[in-house]
């Protein structure tokens, strides 16, 4: 798939320093910092749900308890 990013010259430079730091290509570059972003976002989104979660119940288990419900 091939997407195409308008930028300012400003970003264009700014991207190419990003990229040249890294030693990777511009297109390298950009796709590991969208990849990095939208990881980040993800985490973000699942540690809120779960912070969520606990404030409904604030229960929590030990290894131990954990283990035994498991079978482990």
């Amino acid at each position: 798939m091939v997407i195409s990013i308008r930028m300012t010259e400003e970003e264009k430079e700014l991207a190419n320093a990003y990229a040249k730091l890294n030693g990777v290509s511009l297109s390298e570059a950009i796709k590991r910092a969208y990849f990095e972003k939208i990881e980040d976002e993800y985490d973000i989104a699942l540690a809120d749900a779960a912070l969520r979660d606990y404030e409904k119940d604030h229960k929590t288990y030990s290894h131990e308890e954990i283990k035994k419900m498991l079978g482990l």
